[in-house]
């Protein structure tokens, strides 16, 4: 949080606004490996599989809820999957979920709800997976902040945020899916990517307020995301230890209502404890810790972040191109007034799509 130091009493009512929890981009995820019968694929099952685990997709794009990446967004798919999700997200806290510097806002009550829509694609390069993915945040910010001996401030906000692209590259793992029977022979094991986020500073952005759907800034990440397969992997049974760290890095917003806002850069460790409960239901517990990504306004210095979150995500595939997810996620040490407090839902129904599954569905069908 910024201090409330002299220099900035002529703009405390609004620089107490807002900051972030994010992210993040998601992919395109599958069910593979299907059951063997006397060692070999029986027909029946390779079949069925083709058509109804291929594109069993996750979301793609971030959470906003501490910029985490949903479970099982880093699982591997066919070379040429696409995915089209559709995303609602309801936040409520003391910073706004749409800026990933997490500036807490002291006395403020911030309610969000906000849709995204993107497009994600897997591409084969040296042998490897390349994914690529857009995302476009939009919907209405509000907030009620009040200060000892002050009268409240009202702040919202309606519009498009700042849209993001992602990148990644798989470097250490399975090599990129080109055919179906690589396919149905992939298993993650141990697998190390490294991705890069990028968002555009073009959203709705008031300089006259705290609280914008734009950031009025270039922001994003790096980050190693790594995949750990536990067991075996067949579909009703597969386990995976999820690890994702991962540092944010900003430029300045040179007009923070009339002031110079500068942040540090933040680290952030997100984990995923996942497990199939069928072959097309599964689950995840959840947790991202944050630390460092300080800011400063006009060169008065707050504190360093340092927030826990913890949270649960259920998903399930609803037939051969349909999938939702369902998820919450909120902070645990926020008892003090300048900790970082903030708690929400998530819904998301994704469309994906395969040019080879969709004409083998075509064929069957005829």
């Amino acid at each position: 949080m910024i201090a409330p130091e002299n220099k900035m009493n002529s703009i405390q009512p609004t620089t107490n606004a807002i900051n972030s929890i994010q992210p993040t981009t998601n992919a395109m995820n599958i069910e593979t490996k299907p059951q063997r019968e006397g060692g070999h694929i029986s027909s029946s099952s390779r079949s069925r599989r083709l058509a109804t685990t291929i594109l069993a997709l996750t979301i793609l794009g971030p959470i906003f809820a501490f910029a985490q990446i949903p479970p099982r967004f880093y699982w591997k798919s066919l070379a040429g999957a696409n995915a089209v999700p559709i995303i609602y997200q309801s936040f409520s806290g003391n910073a706004n979920p749409l800026d990933p510097a997490d500036l807490v806002s002291a006395g403020a009550d911030i309610d969000a709800n906000v849709a995204m829509v993107g497009y994600a694609k897997m591409l084969p390069l040296f042998d490897r997976t390349l994914t690529l993915a857009f995302l476009e945040p939009m919907g209405r910010l509000s907030s009620e902040t009040t200060i000892t001996g002050r009268t409240p401030v009202h702040e919202d906000t309606t519009g498009f945020g700042d849209p993001m692209i992602e990148m990644g590259i798989n470097l250490i793992g399975p090599k990129a899916i080109k055919s179906i029977p690589d396919l149905l022979r992939y298993e993650p094991k141990f697998s190390l990517d490294l991705i890069v986020d990028v968002y555009f500073p073009i959203g709705e952005y008031d300089n006259d307020q705290a609280l914008n759907l734009g950031q009025n800034r270039w922001y994003g990440r790096v980050g190693a995301p790594i995949v750990w397969q536990l067991g075996p992997w067949v579909p009703g049974r597969r386990t995976t230890f999820e690890v994702f760290p991962s540092v944010w890095l900003y430029s300045d917003n040179d007009d923070f209502v009339g002031q110079t806002l500068s942040t540090d850069p933040k680290f952030q460790l997100e984990a995923h404890l996942t497990r199939d409960f069928t072959e097309h239901f599964w689950g995840s517990l959840d947790t991202t810790w944050m630390t460092g990504g300080k800011s400063s306004v006009n060169g008065v210095a707050g504190d360093s972040l340092n927030n826990l979150g913890v949270g649960i995500t259920l998903g399930y595939q609803i037939n051969d191109n349909l999938s939702r997810t369902a998820g919450y996620m909120a902070t645990v040490n926020d008892s003090d007034p300048t900790d970082l407090r903030m708690d929400g839902f998530r819904l998301s129904l994704t469309y994906g799509w395969h040019k080879i599954v969709q004409g083998m569905n075509r064929l069957k069908s005829e």
